[in-house]
């Protein structure tokens, strides 16, 4: 499995327009995408302008290929973007997915 953790921090005044773009983007991921397991949105309770995506994949090329070549996601990157502080929408964080407790 592959797994991202996004920071994404939004420019004041433009909350409602990203989440709409990341909705579609959670939406499409989850309902049509090979190799998405989930993709998860959550907004952050002290600062309405900072929101994390968790996203989990079969694995990599899910991500890379799949993910990242679907409509969706391109509507997302061309929309968010302009949204963000960042040139890129977000901070992305690809974390390794393993079993941490196992059986002994």
């Amino acid at each position: 499995m592959f797994a991202l953790f996004v920071t994404a921090k939004i420019k004041p005044g433009h909350r409602a327009e990203f989440i709409e773009a990341t909705m579609g983007d959670a939406i499409g991921s989850n309902n049509n995408e090979p190799g998405c397991l989930q993709f998860d949105v959550h907004a952050d309770p002290s600062d309405e302008n900072t929101v994390y995506l968790y996203e989990v994949y079969e694995n990599i090329d899910a991500w890379e290929t799949a993910h990242r070549s679907a409509p969706h996601y391109t509507k997302w990157r061309e929309t968010a973007v302009s949204y963000t502080h960042l040139r890129a929408p977000a901070t992305l964080r690809k974390l390794e997915c393993r079993h941490l407790l196992e059986k002994k």
